[in-house]
C-alpha cells in the first residue's frame, strides 16, 4: 500500500514529465506511467524523421524510467480519438481562416479524458503531468494558477479543463523552475536526459511545415484557393498570394511579396480569398469576441470584470475589462490599449493576479469605442 495513494502520470519520455514521474514515486506515491501514442507521422507523408512524444524512441525512453523504478507503464493507443478532435478541427480551422492552437485542443477534448478513463480502470486517486501551472482551491473550486517559472508557464494551454476534472489532477513541477528540474535529473543520474532538446513543433507536423500538410490533408485545396490577392486596408490590389489558408494573422515573413517596406497580415477574408497586408499599427485592435467559454476560477461573471488577458502562448498579456454575454456564451473583451495581432482561431486566457478566470477561442476583434 502506497503511503499516499496511486498516480497515473502521462510520460512523454521527456525531462519534464519523467521528472513529474520519479517525483512522486520518491514521494511515496504509487506510479503508474501512460505513454499516449496520438499521431503516427508516417501516415502523413512528411519528410522529416518522426520526433517528440509520439515517437517509438519517446515511448521506449518512458519505459525505461519505469523498468528502472519498478512501477508499471502502458501504452495508449489514441489516434483515432486525437485525428477526430484535434486533427480535423486543425484543418477546418485553417480553411476557415482562423489559426488553432492544436495542444490546447489535445489537452481539452483527448488527453484529460484518456487519463481520467485509464485512472479509472486502474483505481488511480490522481492523474499528473509535467506541466508548467499549478493548482489551488478556493471557495470550493479548483483553480489553475501560473507556474512559478514565468518563462516556463503553462497555464495558458489549460484553460479548456472542466473544473471538476482539477481536484483529481496534479502539476508536480509547477513550484520550480527549469533550471530545477534539470538539475534533479542530473542528480538522479539522468544525464542524457536533462541534456535532451526540446520539441516545441506541433507533434503532428514536426517538419513545422503546415501549409504542406494542409495540402496533403486536402486534396485540391491548393488548386482552388491559389491566386488570390493580397489588398491593402483600403482594397488595393497589391499582388497575387498562395491561398488564403497558408497565412495567420501577425505574419511578416514569407509573404513572397516586397513592397519597400514591412508589411503585416491584418486580415483573412476566406470568402474572396483575399489577405490584408498593413502596417504595425493596422495590427492594433482594442476589442474582440470570445466563443467556447470554459469558466474555472468563477462558473460566471455579473458585470465587467478587469482582467489580464493572454492572447497566444508567449504573450505578455494585457489589462482588459471582460463582461459575459450570457445569452450568447460570450465574452466581450475590452483591452485598455490597443494588442496587436488579436488572431481568430487562437485562445484567450483571462487571468486574475495569477489565477485563470476561464478562457475560450477568438471569434472576432473590433475597435472598442
Amino acid at each position: 500500500m502506497s503511503k499516499h495513494g496511486k498516480v497515473l502520470v502521462a510520460m512523454s519520455g521527456g525531462i519534464d514529465s519523467t521528472v513529474t514521474a520519479v517525483m512522486l514515486h520518491e514521494q511515496g506515491y504509487e506510479v503508474i506511467g501512460v505513454t499516449m501514442k496520438t499521431w503516427d507521422y508516417a501516415s502523413s507523408g512528411g519528410s522529416k524523421k518522426e520526433t517528440g512524444c509520439c515517437s517509438l524512441d519517446s515511448i521506449n525512453d518512458a519505459r525505461a524510467i519505469a523498468v528502472e523504478l519498478g512501477f508499471h507503464h502502458f501504452i495508449v493507443d489514441i489516434r483515432a480519438e486525437f485525428g477526430d478532435a484535434v486533427i480535423d478541427d486543425f484543418v477546418t480551422e485553417y480553411v476557415a481562416g482562423r489559426t488553432p492552437n492544436p495542444c490546447i485542443m489535445c489537452n481539452t477534448h483527448i488527453k484529460w479524458a484518456a487519463l481520467l478513463k485509464r485512472a479509472d480502470i486502474l483505481d488511480c486517486e490522481f492523474i499528473a503531468t509535467g506541466h508548467y501551472a499549478r493548482i489551488r482551491e478556493e471557495n470550493g473550486r479548483h483553480v489553475i494558477s501560473r507556474g512559478l517559472d514565468r518563462h516556463k508557464d503553462q497555464s495558458y494551454v489549460l484553460w479548456g479543463i472542466a473544473p471538476e476534472n482539477l481536484q483529481r489532477t496534479m502539476f508536480p513541477i509547477g513550484n520550480f523552475h527549469k533550471n530545477d528540474i534539470r538539475q534533479m535529473a542530473l542528480d538522479w543520474g539522468y544525464k542524457e536526459l536533462a541534456n535532451k532538446p526540446e520539441s516545441y513543433e506541433i507533434c503532428f507536423i514536426p517538419d513545422n511545415d503546415y501549409r504542406s500538410f494542409l495540402k496533403r490533408r486536402v486534396p485540391g485545396l491548393e488548386a482552388e484557393v491559389q491566386g488570390g490577392n493580397f489588398v491593402s486596408p483600403e482594397g488595393k490590389v497589391l499582388g497575387k498570394h498562395q491561398g488564403y489558408p497558408f497565412y495567420t494573422i501577425g505574419q511578416r515573413k514569407g509573404l513572397g511579396i516586397a513592397l519597400g517596406r514591412p508589411v503585416y497580415v491584418t486580415e483573412i477574408d476566406p470568402d474572396s480569398n483575399t489577405v490584408t497586408l498593413g502596417d504595425l499599427e493596422n495590427l492594433q485592435e482594442t476589442g474582440m469576441w470570445v466563443r467556447n467559454l470554459n469558466m474555472q476560477k468563477y462558473a460566471s461573471i455579473d458585470g465587467p470584470m478587469e482582467t489580464i488577458t493572454q492572447i497566444r502562448s508567449h504573450h505578455a498579456g494585457a489589462s482588459a475589462t471582460i463582461e459575459m454575454d450570457q445569452a450568447n456564451d460570450l465574452m466581450q473583451v475590452r483591452f485598455h490599449e490597443g494588442v496587436d495581432a488579436i488572431t481568430p482561431g487562437q485562445s484567450a486566457v483571462f487571468y486574475e493576479g495569477e489565477d485563470v478566470i476561464g478562457g475560450g477561442h477568438i471569434l472576432s476583434r473590433f475597435q472598442a469605442g
